[in-house]
């Protein structure tokens, strides 16, 4: 009986088997971190295309902040006909939004004279166009901003007397790795954002 222990114990044809099951997580852990590599990178491309194709339809469509539309900073603002908007009166804008409302509120620190009425038919058109290019992308995860940027003159007939500038930023995104599955942990992913120049204001279709 000890001879056979004995022999058991010197039996190394299963080294290699053991030797395997050691190694073997450590090959899965390599695999799936190049693999969530990969992920990570084409989920980060995708949220900053998505951010930079909703900033070029927001600047060539409807504006969120629609009570621009209808306010006259020459006849209503005491600003002369067809001078700049200055700063002071215009200090920008930012808007978020969900599905059935959208709020605009003035830039830290200015005094907004036009109403600062939203909508939301425009800010939602915003999110679905992000989402043609991510489709995680909720209304919370928006907020659109309108800064001053001096272009733009008072008593303009043909839309919004200002032309700011307009920038999509994408928050509070997560990433799911496929190594943290099981235990249900994401990785945060930074804001991303994306700025062009208001064009015309109106419409609902960009190229």
């Amino acid at each position: 009986m000890i001879a056979q222990f004995q022999q058991f114990i010197r039996d190394e044809q299963g080294g290699p088997a053991a030797e395997f099951a050691m190694v073997l997580p450590i090959l899965l852990i390599f695999l799936l971190g190049t693999i969530d590599v990969g992920r990570l990178m084409w989920d980060w491309n995708r949220a900053e295309k998505a951010t930079q194709m909703g900033v070029r339809f927001a600047v060539a469509t409807e504006i969120v902040p629609s009570g621009l539309n209808t306010y006259s900073f020459a006849v209503d603002g005491g600003i002369p006909q067809g001078d700049p908007v200055p700063l002071a009166n215009f200090p920008g804008l930012s808007c978020t939004g969900t599905t059935s409302s959208a709020t605009c509120t003035c830039k830290s620190g200015g005094t907004c004279a036009f109403p600062l009425t939203g909508n939301h038919i425009a800010f939602n058109n915003i999110v679905d166009r992000i989402n043609m290019f991510k489709s995680d992308v909720t209304t919370a995860n928006v907020i659109i901003d309108y800064d001053y940027s001096g272009l733009g003159f008072a008593g303009d007939p043909n839309g919004p007397d200002v032309a700011p500038l307009v920038t999509i930023r994408l928050q509070n995104l997560d990433f799911q790795p496929l190594l943290t599955q099981i235990f249900g942990a994401t990785v945060s992913l930074p804001d991303f954002s994306a700025a062009l120049t208001l064009e015309d204001g109106q419409g609902t279709y960009s190229n």
